[in-house]
């Protein structure tokens, strides 16, 4: 009788997702291999051998994100362990490879790598889009973002009793397209409700698809130049002014070390203004000549240049303090989910719960949020980038501290032409 036995890396890493193991038995088959699933350590049970997906109390986006992942890693789990063990019944037990589990697995996950040649103008769609994932050098967030785009493709495709293809395709497929994302959830509850922003979005990963199509000479279709997709907004920018800043960095956290080592995360990466995922990417090696210099993973496939952001007495405070820390991790990081649900109970503590005005991203209409409630790690970028530009008026210069491309779009997210800039503006006039 064969058994399949599951468990989770031990690897030592800075990174809060490790990947799920098989060890597969059966006889004198003994064989090991990775899975490439990977979940948030503290959501697996080791002796279930099975992946926790739990059930908030409170349901936000970031918690339903998270839920539908590990409801998503869990399926696939399941079918992969389905998939070796039907695999195993085909064979023949005398001649089984050495590496046949790890195989098994690579064609599981990369069915394209074994799939037989065929002429780019004969693929299909998807084939084509397994492509674009493949040769286009993105951060892992985008990838990530192009993949989710891609099963909603498959999903819309089902859905609407169709077959997409660059011949059929137009501008009302497009609009098909839209209307499927914005009210997908009424009739599948596992997927969320989207706003505009999103929408858009996951549209425009669609032209960049089609685009490198076009490029590529696998088509001459070219569906957006009809179709006028829906554009992003955003609310007025909000950050921590420097006060509110130091007041959370000095408020007395010792009776509460857990939340303490978190809060002292996020003020540093309020002075240095690097995305959370480069946050979680920095290790000791990145300290050099009193500065963090690393390259931003976002654009590390496009035009890769070397961040370096000097580190002033309070970055360099918290960097000392946890100077002691096991391994090579700069800073003791926890998951990231996990992150941004600590920063949100810090700043209840602390007291930094003014209320600001946000875009609401279904109704695209304005409303009044505690700040606390707000509060994440993407508040900690524009907490640097904001207040440096306060300083300094120059978005070029505040992004070659914070890694946005010159004249970044983006960067008007993170800052906002307040009252004392419009007095400035104004006095030029006496």
């Amino acid at each position: 009788m064969a058994t399949i036995y599951l468990s989770l890396s031990k690897k030592s890493d800075s990174n809060p997702n490790k990947e799920i193991r098989i060890r597969f038995k059966h006889g004198k088959i003994d064989q090991q291999a990775k899975t490439n699933i990977f979940i948030p350590a503290e959501y697996w049970d080791e002796t279930a051998q099975q992946i926790i997906v739990p059930n908030f109390r409170i349901k936000s986006d970031e918690k339903k994100e998270l839920k539908q992942y590990l409801t998503t890693q869990g399926e696939k789990l399941n079918i992969l362990t389905s998939t070796i063990q039907s695999t195993f019944n085909q064979l023949d037990k005398d001649t089984i490879a050495p590496d046949w589990l790890k195989t098994t697995i690579d064609i599981f996950n990369f069915p394209d790598k074994y799939a037989p040649k065929t002429e780019a103008s004969a693929k299909s769609f998807f084939e084509l889009y397994d492509d674009f994932l493949i040769n286009k050098t993105v951060s892992p967030s985008t990838l990530e973002k192009r993949r989710i785009v891609c099963a909603a493709l498959l999903r819309f495709e089902q859905h609407h009793i169709l077959k997409l293809d660059f011949t059929t395709i137009t501008a009302d497929t497009l609009k098909e397209f839209e209307d499927f994302l914005r009210n997908e959830n009424e009739y599948d509850e596992t997927q969320p409700p989207r706003g505009t922003n999103t929408i858009a979005v996951m549209l425009k990963i669609v032209r960049t698809f089609c685009k490198w199509c076009n490029d590529n000479e696998y088509t001459d279709s070219k569906p957006f130049a009809k179709y006028k997709a829906p554009s992003e907004k955003y609310g007025t920018p909000y950050y921590l002014s420097i006060d509110e800043r130091n007041i959370l960095y000095n408020f007395d956290l010792s009776d509460r070390p857990a939340l303490e080592r978190q809060r002292d995360i996020f003020v540093f990466q309020c002075h240095v203004g690097c995305r959370v995922g480069d946050l979680y990417s920095l290790t000791k090696e990145n300290l050099i000549n009193g500065a963090v210099e690393y390259v931003a993973a976002k654009t590390k496939g496009k035009e890769p240049r070397t961040i370096r952001v000097p580190l002033n007495s309070t970055a360099t405070e918290i960097v000392e303090k946890y100077a002691g820390l096991d391994g090579e991790q700069l800073l003791p990081l926890i998951a990231e989910q996990k992150y941004n649900e600590v920063i949100k109970d810090v700043f209840a503590v602390a007291g930094i719960t003014r209320n600001v005005t946000v875009l609401n991203p279904l109704t695209r209409m304005s409303e009044t949020k505690p700040l606390n409630e707000l509060a994440s790690s993407h508040l900690a970028r524009r907490t640097f980038c904001g207040n440096l530009y306060k300083k300094v008026k120059d978005p070029n210069l505040v992004g070659s501290l914070s890694g946005h491309a010159e004249d970044s779009k983006a960067f008007t997210r993170y800052r906002d032409i307040d009252e004392e800039d419009k007095k400035e503006l104004v006095k030029m006039l006496e």
